[in-house]
């Protein structure tokens, strides 16, 4: 490494939140494929070696930006649930629509955590961190099949992974704010609507106040 490379190094302070607000930038521009460490280095104006003192990789750069990201929807989600209020139907609604807003809002990350290709047991920290996020749908899911008998009641981790399922593939095909999104007669938050509310009317868990 050049002396230059290092005085510049140094006079980040933070060499690693750099290189990770430089990948963010990146990944919103470009999408995980068209992510370098290098490029992300010069945005971060060190030198290419530079990013190597803190991460092995760029795969272990993209996977930080994954985890701060489920770290985010995490937070996201639950401010969103509320703990159930007013009603778990209710609440489990605003999931939906908070799920849709983070693929808009934070491109960077929705990319790195699900384009990005990376297996979250490969990197420390990034399973914990997508099962905190997916926990806050599980909890919500819990809560609305509590509002049923018991003997009537569905799986919640069931209904929590469709959930999952029907939020990601909205935000996938009709959310995005790039060229990939399909248009649509209505918004996505609508048509997410429609689809949770007739998903949870045939498990009997939606059609009169609970």
């Amino acid at each position: 490494m050049s002396w230059s490379g290092q005085r510049r190094g140094y006079h980040h302070g933070n060499l690693r939140e750099a290189l990770i607000e430089a990948a963010q930038v990146l990944i919103a521009e470009r999408g995980p494929a068209g992510f370098t460490i290098a490029e992300a280095a010069r945005r971060a104006g060190v030198s290419p070696a530079a990013p190597y003192r803190h991460f092995r990789d760029a795969d272990a750069l993209l996977a930080e930006v994954a985890l701060r990201g489920y770290e985010h929807l995490a937070e996201t989600l639950l401010r969103a649930w509320a703990g159930g209020r007013p009603t778990p139907v209710r609440g489990l609604e605003a999931i939906g629509r908070a799920y849709l807003d983070f693929a808009r809002s934070e491109p960077a990350f929705y990319a790195a955590m699900f384009e990005a290709r990376l297996n979250p047991e490969d990197h420390a920290g990034l399973l914990s961190a997508s099962e905190r996020a997916f926990a806050v749908m599980r909890e919500a899911a819990e809560a609305v099949a509590a509002t049923l008998p018991k003997g009537e009641r569905p799986p919640p981790l069931m209904v929590a992974l469709h959930l999952w399922a029907m939020a990601h593939g909205v935000a996938a095909l009709f959310g995005r704010r790039d060229g990939s999104r399909r248009t649509l007669p209505m918004s996505p938050d609508d048509l997410l609507e429609a689809g949770i509310l007739v998903y949870l009317q045939s498990l009997g868990l939606a059609g009169s106040p609970r």
